[in-house]
């Protein structure tokens, strides 16, 4: 039975964020404007939704995990299976 989960709005925003500044790293790739900035961002973006306190709840499990990302993908048309 597939599970459903209601994400905190600020921990969708940023995984969405994350994959809009992963998709625009990829497309500038070989451009050395703002690759550096780029990958900060994500690792920034990385550590808030790692840190979100959703997941010390109950509801924070590794199936929510895949969910919030899925979600996200969802939500930035992103598709398929990127990274992250």
């Amino acid at each position: 039975m597939a599970q459903t989960h209601t994400f905190p709005t600020d921990l969708l925003e940023t995984q969405t964020a994350w994959y809009r500044t992963y998709r625009h790293l990829a497309e500038n790739a070989t451009s050395a404007s703002g690759t550096a900035a780029h990958r900060r961002q994500l690792l920034t973006l990385s550590a808030r939704i790692a840190a979100h306190p959703y997941w010390d709840t109950p509801a924070g499990t590794p199936a929510a995990r895949v969910a919030l990302k899925e979600a996200a993908r969802s939500l930035t048309g992103t598709g398929g299976c990127p990274p992250g």
